[in-house]
């Protein structure tokens, strides 16, 4: 006979496999009512001229110039116009494929690939984003941000595997195999990731190298793949900061208009509005799991989590680097802060196995935040909200 913990995560699995059911179907049907926009229009041309993009050599060719002209995000904005490419009703279908892969890439980085897992990671992704359509169904931010933050989250888990979550030179944790191939994929998954987003790419920079610091530490050896993986993602980050394109588009921003002390100020008020509103949803869950698992568990934070948390602290602080801090590019420091979450849960649930129900109907409240913001669009566009 089934234990009654084990009736419980059945239980909670099968209701998490329903509610992922209707989250594809409502996200679906917002992904049609949602149009390419913006941004989209241009980047559907060669962008240098009015003539739309027709094939990929049309797309190599866009974004030399885009290098050149405008911007360094060209991994980015190359998967934008493959999208665009292909249309509206394939784009909308690549995008909630994204949704789920990018939210099974976090379980992956958390260990924990349960149903109930994945469905907590897609309800946050939607219920504490700061703009869930410019940063998930605007095609433009889903490409910089959606696709991009699969990188991210896949470099990640290639190195925090690598270490156990102990602060110790434990090795329990850490998987005796490695990973089939890494010595030649981690080059091009490391360029991808640095060549991903200003403040994010750099920030995972710094993640492999720590962890290389925590294997040396421990004296242990540090597999080559390592050493090319960290140099990979250095490379990518280099070149799509110094974009030539960088330049002449920071040449139009009007903040040089203002003194430096001015300047000071509104960049500090970015970083505040971004924290105390962008991101104050997901700090704060993250906070409360925290305390419930020092104070009532008293137990310590996992290395892995520590890390984590890093991560998005890193890529919030280098934002101070820009004048402008859009309420969109939260989106990846968001996405390790719910990995801290999920990877701070799954600790609690160790200790106190009866508090799954709680942290479910906690993930559904959540989850119904974010389906609320999807439905109101639907209802708007069906006329059914005036």
């Amino acid at each position: 006979m089934m234990s009654v913990e084990a009736k419980t995560e059945k239980r909670i699995e099968i209701l998490a496999a329903v509610l992922l059911a209707i989250t594809t179907v409502v996200v679906y049907v917002a992904h049609r009512y949602i149009p390419f926009m913006m941004d989209d229009l241009w980047y559907s041309t060669l962008l240098y001229e009015e003539t739309p993009i027709q094939s990929v050599s049309d797309i190599l060719k866009s974004q030399v110039w885009h290098y050149q002209n405008w911007g360094g995000r060209s991994v980015a904005h190359t998967i934008l116009q493959f999208i665009l490419l292909t249309g509206e009703q394939t784009a909308d279908v690549l995008n909630v494929l994204a949704t789920f892969v990018l939210a099974y890439t976090v379980c992956m980085v958390t260990k924990s690939k349960k149903t109930f897992t994945l469905f907590a990671v897609i309800g946050m992704m939607f219920g504490l984003n700061a703009n869930w359509k410019m940063s998930m169904f605007w095609e433009s931010g889903a490409a910089n941000y959606l696709y991009m933050t699969i990188f991210l989250m896949l470099y990640a888990y290639c190195y925090l595997r690598e270490i156990s979550d102990e602060n110790s030179d434990s090795k329990m944790d850490v998987p005796a195999k490695g990973l089939f191939g890494i010595t030649v994929w981690i080059v091009p998954l490391g360029i991808l990731a640095g060549w991903s987003n200003e403040n994010m790419g750099p920030s995972l920079w710094v993640l492999s190298v720590t962890v290389m610091f925590l294997l040396w530490k421990e004296k242990r050896k540090i597999p080559v793949w390592m050493y090319l993986g960290s140099l990979a993602c250095l490379m990518g980050s280099v070149m799509m900061i110094l974009a030539p394109g960088n330049a002449v588009r920071s040449e139009q921003v009007k903040e040089g208009e203002f003194g430096t002390l001015w300047q000071i100020f509104l960049r500090c008020y970015g970083e505040c509005k971004a924290l105390l509103e962008f991101l104050f949803p997901v700090v704060l869950i993250l906070l409360l799991l925290i305390m419930i698992k020092k104070t009532v568990l008293r137990k310590e934070i996992g290395r892995r989590t520590l890390l984590v948390i890093g991560v998005a602290a890193l890529s919030f602080g280098a934002m101070i680097l820009s004048p402008h801090y859009p309420d969109r590019a939260t989106f990846g420091t968001m996405m390790f802060l719910i990995a801290a979450c999920i990877m701070t849960a799954k600790d609690i649930l160790k200790e106190r196995s009866d508090l799954r129900w709680p942290l479910f109907g906690g993930a559904v409240f959540v989850w119904l935040r974010g389906m609320y913001f999807c439905c109101e669009y639907i209802s708007i566009y069906w006329g059914w909200i005036q």
